[in-house]
Protein backbone atom coordinates (compact mmCIF):
# COMPACT_ATOMS: atom_id res chain seq x y z
CA UNK A 1 0.00 0.00 0.00
CA UNK A 2 2.75 2.24 -0.96
CA UNK A 3 2.32 5.87 -2.04
CA UNK A 4 2.22 6.48 -6.09
CA UNK A 5 4.86 8.68 -7.20
CA UNK A 6 3.35 12.33 -7.69
CA UNK A 7 4.70 14.86 -10.52
CA UNK A 8 6.42 17.64 -9.23
CA UNK A 9 3.81 20.43 -9.08
CA UNK A 10 5.13 23.86 -10.50
CA UNK A 11 5.84 25.31 -13.17
CA UNK A 12 4.12 23.59 -16.74
CA UNK A 13 6.65 22.70 -19.56
CA UNK A 14 5.70 23.75 -22.78
CA UNK A 15 5.97 20.03 -23.95
CA UNK A 16 3.52 18.72 -21.62
CA UNK A 17 0.01 17.48 -23.18
CA UNK A 18 -2.93 18.57 -21.84
CA UNK A 19 -3.47 15.50 -20.08
CA UNK A 20 0.12 16.09 -17.75
CA UNK A 21 -0.90 19.50 -17.16
CA UNK A 22 -4.66 18.45 -16.37
CA UNK A 23 -3.20 16.06 -13.70
CA UNK A 24 -0.96 19.14 -12.37
CA UNK A 25 -4.11 20.76 -11.48
CA UNK A 26 -5.74 17.94 -9.91
CA UNK A 27 -2.78 17.65 -7.58
CA UNK A 28 -2.55 21.19 -7.05
CA UNK A 29 -6.51 20.95 -5.76
CA UNK A 30 -5.69 18.23 -3.58
CA UNK A 31 -2.92 19.92 -1.90
CA UNK A 32 -3.78 23.54 -2.00
CA UNK A 33 -7.55 23.12 -1.96
CA UNK A 34 -10.12 24.86 -1.43
CA UNK A 35 -7.80 26.71 -3.88
CA UNK A 36 -9.32 29.47 -6.64
CA UNK A 37 -8.18 29.07 -10.69
CA UNK A 38 -6.42 32.37 -9.98
CA UNK A 39 -4.34 30.72 -7.44
CA UNK A 40 -3.60 27.81 -9.64
CA UNK A 41 -2.67 29.50 -12.86
CA UNK A 42 -0.01 32.00 -10.45
CA UNK A 43 1.58 28.50 -9.48
CA UNK A 44 1.62 26.47 -12.67
CA UNK A 45 2.32 30.00 -14.79
CA UNK A 46 -0.36 29.72 -17.10
CA UNK A 47 -3.09 31.65 -17.95
CA UNK A 48 -6.45 31.79 -15.53
CA UNK A 49 -8.88 30.89 -18.98
CA UNK A 50 -6.18 27.92 -19.68
CA UNK A 51 -6.91 26.73 -15.66
CA UNK A 52 -10.37 27.12 -16.05
CA UNK A 53 -10.55 25.17 -19.43
CA UNK A 54 -9.01 22.24 -16.87
CA UNK A 55 -10.76 22.77 -13.70
CA UNK A 56 -14.12 22.54 -16.22
CA UNK A 57 -13.03 19.64 -17.47
CA UNK A 58 -11.84 17.83 -14.18
CA UNK A 59 -15.23 19.08 -12.55
CA UNK A 60 -17.22 17.24 -15.10
CA UNK A 61 -15.57 14.22 -15.16
CA UNK A 62 -16.11 14.33 -11.64
CA UNK A 63 -12.67 14.66 -10.34
CA UNK A 64 -13.12 17.65 -8.47
CA UNK A 65 -16.32 19.81 -6.92
CA UNK A 66 -16.54 23.39 -5.86
CA UNK A 67 -15.96 23.92 -2.48
CA UNK A 68 -19.25 24.91 -0.18
CA UNK A 69 -18.15 26.79 2.71
CA UNK A 70 -20.18 28.57 5.26
CA UNK A 71 -20.27 32.84 5.13
CA UNK A 72 -19.34 34.48 8.03
CA UNK A 73 -18.68 38.34 8.24
CA UNK A 74 -19.76 40.87 6.40
CA UNK A 75 -21.26 40.52 3.45
CA UNK A 76 -18.77 40.93 -0.10
CA UNK A 77 -19.80 42.85 -2.77
CA UNK A 78 -19.51 40.91 -6.18
CA UNK A 79 -19.75 37.20 -6.99
CA UNK A 80 -17.30 35.08 -4.49
CA UNK A 81 -14.46 32.74 -6.26
CA UNK A 82 -15.23 29.22 -6.84
CA UNK A 83 -12.75 27.32 -4.67
CA UNK A 84 -12.23 23.85 -5.55
CA UNK A 85 -11.26 20.47 -3.56
CA UNK A 86 -10.80 17.01 -4.94
CA UNK A 87 -14.01 14.33 -4.63
CA UNK A 88 -13.55 10.42 -4.07
CA UNK A 89 -13.40 10.30 -7.38
CA UNK A 90 -10.29 12.25 -7.93
CA UNK A 91 -8.50 10.92 -5.20
CA UNK A 92 -9.26 7.58 -6.79
CA UNK A 93 -7.21 8.78 -9.84
CA UNK A 94 -4.66 9.72 -7.69
CA UNK A 95 -4.33 6.62 -5.73
CA UNK A 96 -3.79 4.32 -8.39
CA UNK A 97 -5.35 0.92 -8.87
CA UNK A 98 -3.72 -1.19 -5.81
CA UNK A 99 -6.39 0.01 -3.25
CA UNK A 100 -8.73 -2.73 -4.13
CA UNK A 101 -6.87 -5.61 -3.58
CA UNK A 102 -5.11 -4.28 -0.32
CA UNK A 103 -8.96 -4.09 1.09
CA UNK A 104 -9.16 -8.14 -0.32
CA UNK A 105 -5.87 -8.86 1.98
CA UNK A 106 -6.92 -6.42 4.88
CA UNK A 107 -10.63 -7.95 4.81
CA UNK A 108 -8.83 -11.98 4.58
CA UNK A 109 -6.67 -10.72 7.71
CA UNK A 110 -9.84 -9.51 9.57
CA UNK A 111 -12.09 -12.67 8.56
CA UNK A 112 -9.01 -15.54 9.62
CA UNK A 113 -7.16 -13.27 12.85
CA UNK A 114 -10.17 -10.87 13.84
CA UNK A 115 -10.12 -7.17 13.97
CA UNK A 116 -6.84 -7.36 16.44
CA UNK A 117 -5.08 -8.57 14.25
CA UNK A 118 -6.29 -5.79 11.57
CA UNK A 119 -5.16 -3.20 14.34
CA UNK A 120 -1.79 -4.88 14.62
CA UNK A 121 -1.36 -4.64 11.04
CA UNK A 122 -1.80 -1.03 11.46
CA UNK A 123 -0.01 -0.15 14.12
CA UNK A 124 2.87 -2.16 12.78
CA UNK A 125 2.59 -0.28 9.24
CA UNK A 126 2.87 2.92 10.97
CA UNK A 127 5.32 2.31 13.32
CA UNK A 128 7.77 1.41 10.21
CA UNK A 129 6.56 4.51 8.74
CA UNK A 130 7.74 6.60 12.04
CA UNK A 131 10.88 4.44 12.38
CA UNK A 132 11.97 6.24 8.82
CA UNK A 133 10.35 9.27 9.34
CA UNK A 134 12.43 10.11 13.07
CA UNK A 135 15.68 10.80 11.92
CA UNK A 136 14.57 13.68 9.77
CA UNK A 137 12.47 15.19 12.55
CA UNK A 138 15.14 17.67 13.88
CA UNK A 139 13.62 21.16 14.96
CA UNK A 140 13.30 21.03 18.88
CA UNK A 141 9.55 22.32 18.26
CA UNK A 142 6.38 20.67 17.83
CA UNK A 143 5.66 23.22 15.22
CA UNK A 144 9.09 23.00 13.61
CA UNK A 145 8.71 19.32 13.30
CA UNK A 146 5.70 19.59 11.80
CA UNK A 147 6.55 21.82 9.02
CA UNK A 148 9.30 18.73 8.31
CA UNK A 149 6.80 15.76 8.82
CA UNK A 150 4.89 18.13 5.46
CA UNK A 151 7.40 17.20 3.74
CA UNK A 152 8.21 14.16 4.47
CA UNK A 153 4.20 13.55 4.00
CA UNK A 154 4.34 15.27 0.53
CA UNK A 155 7.75 13.12 -0.53
CA UNK A 156 5.63 9.77 -0.03
CA UNK A 157 2.43 11.49 -2.26
CA UNK A 158 -0.17 12.75 0.36
CA UNK A 159 -0.01 16.58 -0.45
CA UNK A 160 0.49 17.56 3.08
CA UNK A 161 0.49 21.13 4.02
CA UNK A 162 0.88 22.90 7.70
CA UNK A 163 -1.79 25.41 7.83
CA UNK A 164 -1.22 28.12 11.81
CA UNK A 165 -4.91 28.29 13.54
CA UNK A 166 -6.14 28.98 16.74
CA UNK A 167 -7.37 26.22 18.68
CA UNK A 168 -9.64 26.04 22.12
CA UNK A 169 -8.73 23.46 24.56
CA UNK A 170 -10.42 21.09 26.45
CA UNK A 171 -10.57 19.17 29.22
CA UNK A 172 -8.84 20.88 32.56
CA UNK A 173 -7.78 23.64 30.23
CA UNK A 174 -11.30 24.69 28.70
CA UNK A 175 -11.65 28.16 27.83
CA UNK A 176 -8.38 28.99 26.97
CA UNK A 177 -6.81 28.94 23.42
CA UNK A 178 -3.70 27.35 22.63
CA UNK A 179 -1.68 28.33 19.36
CA UNK A 180 -1.48 25.54 16.98
CA UNK A 181 -1.20 24.65 13.23
CA UNK A 182 -3.24 22.30 11.53
CA UNK A 183 -1.30 19.44 9.17
CA UNK A 184 -3.32 19.04 6.09
CA UNK A 185 -2.99 15.98 3.61
CA UNK A 186 -5.04 17.00 0.63
CA UNK A 187 -4.34 13.17 -0.61
CA UNK A 188 -5.08 10.14 0.85
CA UNK A 189 -3.42 6.77 -1.19
CA UNK A 190 -5.41 4.26 1.33
CA UNK A 191 -8.32 6.03 1.52
CA UNK A 192 -10.76 3.38 0.25
CA UNK A 193 -9.04 1.11 2.46
CA UNK A 194 -9.58 3.65 5.55
CA UNK A 195 -13.09 4.16 4.54
CA UNK A 196 -13.54 -0.11 5.59
CA UNK A 197 -10.82 0.10 7.89
CA UNK A 198 -10.46 2.95 10.25
CA UNK A 199 -7.65 1.47 12.35
CA UNK A 200 -5.29 3.14 9.66
CA UNK A 201 -6.25 6.55 10.55
CA UNK A 202 -6.49 5.97 14.16
CA UNK A 203 -2.69 4.19 13.46
CA UNK A 204 -1.50 7.30 11.53
CA UNK A 205 -2.58 10.22 14.10
CA UNK A 206 -0.73 8.12 16.82
CA UNK A 207 2.17 7.94 14.83
CA UNK A 208 2.47 11.72 14.12
CA UNK A 209 1.88 12.16 17.94
CA UNK A 210 4.66 10.20 18.74
CA UNK A 211 7.06 11.82 16.26
CA UNK A 212 6.05 15.24 16.98
CA UNK A 213 6.13 14.91 20.63
CA UNK A 214 2.78 16.58 20.88
CA UNK A 215 -0.54 15.75 21.48
CA UNK A 216 -2.89 15.80 18.30
CA UNK A 217 -6.08 15.75 17.42
CA UNK A 218 -7.48 14.18 13.78
CA UNK A 219 -10.48 16.79 12.91
CA UNK A 220 -11.45 15.07 9.91
CA UNK A 221 -10.22 12.54 7.36
CA UNK A 222 -10.96 12.05 3.76
CA UNK A 223 -12.15 8.26 4.33
CA UNK A 224 -15.27 9.99 6.59
CA UNK A 225 -15.80 12.17 3.39
CA UNK A 226 -13.78 15.32 4.25
CA UNK A 227 -12.07 17.00 1.63
CA UNK A 228 -8.51 16.84 3.20
CA UNK A 229 -7.58 14.70 6.33
CA UNK A 230 -6.90 17.57 9.18
CA UNK A 231 -5.00 17.09 12.41
CA UNK A 232 -4.72 20.00 14.54
CA UNK A 233 -1.48 20.04 16.21
CA UNK A 234 -1.04 22.10 19.84
CA UNK A 235 2.38 24.25 19.59
CA UNK A 236 2.77 26.02 22.57
CA UNK A 237 2.11 23.12 25.15
CA UNK A 238 4.76 21.45 27.10
CA UNK A 239 6.32 18.67 24.43
CA UNK A 240 6.71 14.82 25.41
CA UNK A 241 10.09 13.45 24.18
CA UNK A 242 9.50 12.66 19.96
CA UNK A 243 9.89 9.29 19.15
CA UNK A 244 13.29 8.40 17.58
CA UNK A 245 13.68 4.51 18.57
CA UNK A 246 10.51 2.82 18.01
CA UNK A 247 11.29 -1.22 18.49
CA UNK A 248 11.48 -3.00 14.85
CA UNK A 249 9.39 -5.96 14.91
CA UNK A 250 10.29 -9.42 13.50
CA UNK A 251 7.59 -10.33 11.75
CA UNK A 252 7.21 -10.26 8.19
CA UNK A 253 10.52 -8.67 7.79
Amino acid sequence: MSAPTQVPVGHVASHETDGTTRRRVLELVASRGPVTAGALAAVLELTAPAVRRHLTLLEEDGKITVHEASRSGAPRRGRPARRYVVTSGGQSELAGGYQEIARQVLRFLRDTGGSDAVAGFAKERFDAVARSYAPHLTADTAEGRAAQLVQLLSADGYAASVRPVPAPLTGPTAGTVARAVQLCQGHCPVQHVAEEFPELCEQEARAFSELLGSHVQRLATIAGGAHACTTNIPVNLPLHTPATNIPATTEGK
